[in-house]
């Protein structure tokens, strides 16, 4: 991609594979330019560069790792349309790693790295126009109710919905900030029909939506003029239950 590029690329972190490889597609199918982060190389990493998607190594689990990600960034374009913050761990509770790496390790990649990555990035996405750029956190609805076995987890992400308000209020009117807090929403090849069977009776939708409900949803904050500083459930009704 030409440094001078007219168009903005929206960058995607952790798009290599289930919500964030969906939206990668999905913006490359628009002819939309995109830029994803990824630390495994998966499969799907190569089709998404044979499709024009610039793919670059990202290791978040260190603040020296992010800001070396932020400057590859900086090479590829003079501006971003939106940061979809998609990068995530689902660490639990073990005997195995101690509570205090578990919790260490969730505020890096929750919290350290969103947070890190909008300042490096705001001159990029600044100077466009009223609402003319979006930053995206996807928190979890764990936020609401806490989990007992993914307590680190929770509470991280807990923090990266607070931060949503914090930059919406730094950062508009030229950038909208809005979190997107999803249960579930699709299932792994390897879960068994008793563990799908228990996760769709927890909602009153009963169903696992697909990554089109989070494709629609982002598809709508990016063309809003008008909101920011929300957080918006994807969970088929799950605080009913």
């Amino acid at each position: 991609m030409e440094l001078t590029s007219p168009v903005r690329p929206i960058l995607i972190t952790g798009a290599g594979k289930r919500i964030g490889l969906a939206l990668a597609r999905h913006f490359l199918a628009q002819q939309q330019p995109i830029i994803i982060s990824y630390r495994t190389r998966y499969p799907a990493i190569a089709e998404l560069e044979q499709a024009g998607a610039i793919c670059l190594f990202g290791d978040f689990s260190t603040n020296a790792g992010i800001e070396q990600f932020a400057l590859q960034v900086k090479e590829h374009c003079i501006g971003l349309r939106a940061v979809l913050h998609n990068a995530s761990a689902w660490l639990s509770e073990s005997t195995e790693v101690s509570p205090a790496d578990t919790l260490a390790l969730m505020l890096q990649i929750h919290v350290n790295t969103p947070y890190l990555l909008n300042h490096h990035f705001e001159p990029l996405l600044r100077g466009h126009g009223h609402a003319s750029s979006d930053i995206i956190h996807f928190t979890d609805y764990v936020v609401e109710r806490g989990s007992d076995k993914h307590i680190a987890y929770a509470a991280s992400k807990a923090a990266l919905d607070n931060m949503t308000r914090s930059f919406a209020r730094k950062l508009a009117p030229e950038v909208k900030v809005n979190a997107i807090a999803p249960a579930m929403i699709m299932f792994n090849d390897h879960d068994d029909a008793q563990y799908r069977k228990e996760a769709l009776n927890k909602s009153l939708m009963k169903v696992a939506p697909g990554e089109q409900e989070i494709i629609g949803l982002v598809d709508y904050l990016l063309n809003s003029q008008y909101v920011t500083g929300r957080t918006h459930s994807v969970d088929g009704g799950r605080p009913l239950r």
